[in-house]
Formats: C-alpha cells, structure tokens, sequence
C-alpha cells in the first residue's frame, strides 16, 4: 500500500494543476509560466543528482576506479533513449509554432498534450526505479528518500499541469475537456513506474544503471526543452530564480529525508 501510494503521489501533482483550467478566466501570465517552467527544471536537476546519480555510483563501490561505469553508461543510454522519442513522437511545445517529431495528421491539441505525456515519461521511470531500490532492500535506498522523490516531482508537476491545460484551453478546447487532456498526459507517470518496478525486479543487479537511466531522461528534457521555454524572449530572470528555487527544495527534501 505505501509503495502504490508513493507511485502516485506524483500523478496527484499533475491533476492538482490540470485543475487549474476549471477555475481561472484567463491564461497563465508569461512571467508565472517562465517562474514555474524553470521550478520544475530545477526540481529535476536536483533528482537527478541527488536521488538518482549519487546513488548508482555509491551502489558501484565493488567496481573500484571504474565505479562510475554503470552510472555513465546508464546516464548515456538514458539521454539516447529520450533523444529517439523526441524525434519519433509527434508534439508541440505550449508557445511553440512548429511541431516537432514526425508527421502526423494530429490536432494542436492532442500534440500538446503528447508533449507534457514526453516529459513524464522519465519521471515515472525515476520514481519507479527509486521505489524498486526499496523494495529490493537496497541500502542506499531508503523509503523516506524514495518519498522525497516522488513529492518533490509532484510539486514539479503542478505547474506543467497547469502549463499543458491553459494553452489546451486557450487553443479553443473546453474546460472539462483541457482538464482531462491535463491528467491524462499525467497518468503515463503511475504506468511507468509500474513497469520499471517489474523490470528493476527481473534485472536487480542492473539497478544503478536504471536510476543512471532515469537521471539521463529527466536530465535530456530539462536541457532540450523546459529551459529553452522557459527563457526565451531573451528575459530568463524568472526562469532562474524559479530554477533555484526548484533545486533548492528538491535538494532540501532529498537530503533531509533520504
């Protein structure tokens, strides 16, 4: 039960800020979506490395100078295996003109959403990967740290849940249907935590280069796409502060509780 919990805690985050859509008359205002775009970056930098990265290495302490080979491999694989889903899936930024990935005959709509589902993915994986280091007993690996994980991604969450509904709202959709378009790019996270976990149980050993993995998606979406929008037009402030506001607090609730 605590671990079904844990998984879904983060989903909690994304339909919490989808609701959003169902409450405000206007769209998000540019600098709050900057603010919140470079919160949830600096959310994911700080998971990456202190919930993902820190361990894989510490888990490779038999392999002496070379402890770092499971982590840098797995961070690699990782950053490839995000790199060909962004050119394969069809998805278009909030903000953005040109859709990226194939073609497809997709509405601006449904490829909003595929893009906030493209940014999850990776986060589902993190958090299942952690909760699979519980479950395996793992040492370095502690149910409290697992649970700091998966706060701090929902806290993550709430914005880009609002971030995908607003726009989806503002393209013309209505409210209950930009709300549901909201939690659905969302529910890919539960999923794919689930998955991880059955796969970590398989494959125990291969557990510091799955959180490595993990680390190198998140770390590929962070670079590629949720800072470039949230600096762009040339005024980054919010999107700084913002981001050391998000690495501030995932690092706090990481250390403290892990």
């Amino acid at each position: 039960m605590n671990i079904f919990l844990g998984l879904m805690i983060p989903f909690l985050g994304t339909f919490a800020g989808a609701s959003c859509v169902l409450f405000m008359r206007n769209n998000m205002g540019k600098l709050l979506e900057k603010v919140l775009l470079g919160f949830a970056s600096g959310v994911m930098v700080a998971a990456s490395v202190w919930s993902l990265l820190i361990p894989a290495i510490e888990m490779s302490e038999s392999y002496g100078k070379f402890a770092f080979m499971p982590a840098a491999v797995g961070f690699a694989v990782g950053i490839a295996f995000l790199y060909g889903l962004d050119k394969l899936i069809p998805h278009l930024h909030p903000g953005g003109k040109k859709p990226e990935g194939i073609k497809s005959g997709l509405t601006k709509t449904t490829m909003l959403a595929l893009a906030v589902t493209l940014h999850n993915i990776p986060e589902g994986m993190a958090v299942g990967v952690v909760f699979a280091g519980v479950l395996s007993g793992n040492r370095e690996i502690t149910i409290a740290g697992a649970y700091a994980l998966a706060v701090g991604i929902a806290i993550q969450n709430f914005p880009e849940g609002a971030i995908i509904s607003m726009p989806i709202r503002s393209n013309g959709t209505g409210k209950k249907k930009a709300f549901f378009y909201g939690i659905l790019s969302g529910i890919v996270e539960p999923i794919g935590a689930f998955m991880t976990i059955m796969i970590t149980g398989a494959i125990e050993k291969a557990l510091p280069f799955l959180l490595a993995f993990a680390a190198g998606a998140m770390l590929f979406v962070v670079v590629e796409e949720l800072i470039p929008e949230a600096s762009g037009d040339g005024d980054s402030d919010g999107a700084t502060l913002g981001f050391a506001a998000g690495f501030l607090i995932m690092m706090i609730l990481d250390v403290a509780l892990g």
